[in-house]
């Protein structure tokens, strides 16, 4: 097996927009006769059975929680970035492009990101239309905010609850297809087994949580959207459900799984205060717009704070050191956050 990526030839910017006018297309009355398998019903698995029902094809989505409003997605706080420009500051798909790269340590697939950059005004739209509540102005209008890694305001928002609101529409595009017949909706199953035949994913093994039974599924294609590998570590922000087993499945199958060091946490989070805690609780970074990160500048100040011998809001200002102010002056407190993580240790 090589190891392919299947990105198109071309210019960089001209990509995906080439491959999009020259790629195959499906008879719309060949679509009702093709089935297409789904795991996982967050974000990216809830979306996907949305849009395919919505072209045609025949779903069926897995879900391993109670309901598609339980994945994990609903924990995303902050909000979403797309390249409007509505504050005028500058914005465009290749800023957005090039802040993701390098928030990224400059590892992620380039052709992939400029994807993103391109198609992220349109997703913003797409969620508004599902009836997403986006933070608006005073006049009405979509609102923005700063956010870390960026020197532009593309930030949207509905309030600390972003995660959850996209998840709610996602889930009532995907709840209009189950209506329509296009969705079958399996709650409570997990999966066991990806199905190869000629070495192509064309169904799954099955576990009903409920009966235990197993079931065997087939399908034309399989796309995994089953989140993320959270639990590698003993605590995280992620919830104790994230342990990547399905993807796990599939590299047992023969998939190729790349660059495990790709693992959300948050330098904003608050730390475990007792042997009952399971996770780290999480804050939205968006605490870092208008709030500043400090450390004592003098070592017997923090081994006081340790010790509990002085209180932090007891510490005099000329005695505070604000390092990402200090050492990055263009992004200060909303510096990336493997700079903010790496800072934050060699200050302490």
């Amino acid at each position: 097996m090589a190891l392919n990526s299947k990105i198109p030839e071309g210019p960089l910017e001209d990509k995906w927009t080439k491959h999009k006018n020259e790629i195959n297309l499906v008879n719309p009355a060949n679509k009702r006769l093709i089935d297409v398998i789904v795991v996982g019903t967050g974000l990216a698995g809830g979306s996907a059975s949305a849009t395919l029902a919505e072209l045609g094809y025949n779903v069926k989505a897995f879900c391993f929680q109670d309901s598609p409003r339980r994945a994990h997605s609903i924990a995303a706080q902050g909000g979403i970035n797309a390249a409007k420009n509505y504050q005028g500051d500058g914005d465009s798909t290749y800023r957005l492009f090039y802040d993701t790269v390098k928030g990224g340590d400059y590892r992620s697939r380039e052709a992939n990101v400029y994807r993103l950059a391109e198609v992220s005004a349109n997703i913003i739209d797409q969620c508004v239309a599902q009836g997403v509540p986006f933070a608006r102005d005073y006049g009405g209008l979509l609102d923005n905010r700063s956010f870390g890694g960026v020197l532009v305001s593309r930030t949207f928002y509905a309030k600390g609850q972003t995660g959850q609101q996209l998840l709610l529409g996602a889930y009532s595009a995907m709840n209009r297809q189950i209506g329509r017949g296009k969705i079958k909706m399996y709650n409570r199953h997990e999966m066991l087994d990806v199905v190869l035949v000629e070495g192509k994913a064309r169904g799954i093994i099955a576990r009903n949580l409920v009966t235990g039974e197993i079931e065997r599924h087939s399908a034309h294609a399989v796309v995994l959207g089953t989140g993320g590998y959270g639990n590698v570590f003993f605590l995280s922000t992620n919830a104790m459900g994230s342990n990547v087993t399905a993807a796990w499945r599939a590299h047992k199958k023969g998939a190729y799984f790349a660059n495990p060091c790709y693992t959300q946490i948050h330098p904003t989070c608050i730390p475990v205060s007792g042997d009952h805690q399971s996770k780290l609780t999480l804050m939205s970074e968006s605490l870092r717009n208008d709030g500043r990160i400090w450390v004592p500048k003098h070592k017997k100040d923090a081994e006081a704070i340790k010790e509990g011998k002085l209180k932090p809001t007891q510490l005099a200002e000329e005695d505070r050191d604000y390092y990402l102010e200090r050492r990055y002056p263009a992004f200060g407190n909303l510096v990336p956050k493997r700079c903010c993580v790496k800072s934050s240790k060699r200050a302490m």
